[in-house]
């Protein structure tokens, strides 16, 4: 009886499965800021990261005179669950060899993030990959989609590749801990503020001593048109425009009337016509306006890279067989002399 009586409890003991639980995704945003506002970059990099479905902590560093003002602004974006900001000198003109060892810190065993998200600048472009480095990590450039798969945390994401003629799909698998990606600006909305607030920490600074590069100056180009990066229409300008004093004089009266930005092959800022921050293209700034003009511009790949998902595209051309004509959607053999002043004339009388 004894015997049988053993063998009965032991049939009804309950058993009891365990699953293995990940945890879901929580992304770090890098937001860079300049003269007390948010780059709209690194609002477009917000949204991207909303797009993982978790937690959004936001990481502002800067000078003891920036960092309050915008912390405030910071707060008030959508999208973010938490905020950390951290003050410095050293981080007045952040540079990677200064900045980074505070990620590294944050991003220490048992932090909770599993993605770090930025703006494809050019000073993040420098620091995540210095950050991924570091700490044995790959990190994935110039996204223009992500997606991620909670049930076993792999991402996926698409970027262009070969200036823009293809597009790669590049899959981050579970065993990487933390993924390290930057964002096209143009692929992402930016994301709106909001009339709630998420709470701020602030976070010690790790102070580098003899850092190997400083920083010296900063020039910026002031104007009193919309910034080239965001502007909803662009007119630009290459190589035949000649010289400097014909690229202004011919193309800033349509700016003007149009409340355009001024852009820039590569080869008339090569020749000295225009600024580099003016340049669009492969090595410039990539751009998508609601319209963009070509004037003068032959359309070489490394330009098209830069401003081909423009929702329309003007070109001006004598040349019948000129490149651009093949994403324009408004083509015009002309003389680009003739044809831009009377443009601007007919603009005028509307």
């Amino acid at each position: 009886m004894t015997m049988l009586r053993a063998r009965y409890l032991v049939a009804r003991r309950p058993l009891c499965r365990r699953y293995a639980t990940v945890p879901g995704p929580h992304a770090l945003v890098f937001l860079e800021h300049r003269a007390g506002m948010i780059d709209s970059g690194s609002l477009s990099a917000l949204t991207a990261a909303q797009q993982l479905g978790g937690q959004v902590t936001g990481l502002v560093v800067g000078g003891p005179d920036e960092v309050k003002g915008v912390v405030e602004k910071a707060k008030k974006l959508k999208g973010l669950s938490a905020l950390l900001h951290s003050t410095s000198s050293q981080y007045a003109a952040p540079i990677p060899e200064t900045v980074s060892p505070l990620l590294e810190k944050l991003l220490s065993s048992g932090a909770p993030f599993t993605h770090v998200v930025s703006s494809h600048s050019s000073s993040a472009k420098s620091l995540l990959p210095r950050v991924a480095a570091r700490l044995d990590l790959p990190a994935v450039s110039d996204i223009t989609s992500v997606e991620h798969d909670s049930s076993d945390n792999s991402t996926t994401f698409t970027r262009p590749i070969y200036a823009g003629n293809a597009i790669a799909t590049v899959r981050a698998p579970p065993s990487v801990p933390i993924k390290f990606f930057t964002v096209r600006s143009t692929a992402f909305s930016a994301a709106p503020e909001q009339d709630s607030q998420v709470e701020d920490t602030s976070v010690d600074p790790i102070e580098v001593s003899s850092p190997p590069s400083q920083h010296v100056r900063t020039d910026l180009t002031k104007s009193d048109r919309p910034e080239l990066g965001v502007a909803s229409r662009v007119v630009s300008g290459g190589r035949a425009l000649k010289n400097a004093e014909t690229f202004n004089a011919t193309l800033e009266p349509l700016a003007d009337i149009l409340g355009a930005a001024i852009g820039a092959s590569r080869a008339a800022v090569d020749a000295g016509y225009a600024d580099n921050s003016l340049q669009v293209g492969q090595t410039g700034k990539v751009v998508a306006p609601e319209l963009y003009m070509a004037i003068g511009i032959s359309g070489a790949i490394q330009h098209l890279a830069g401003m081909k998902d423009s929702k329309m595209i003007v070109a001006i051309n004598k040349d019948p067989d000129a490149p651009i004509f093949q994403v324009a959607d408004a083509g015009l053999v002309a003389d680009l002399y003739e044809a831009v002043p009377e443009l601007v004339e007919k603009l005028k009388a509307q």
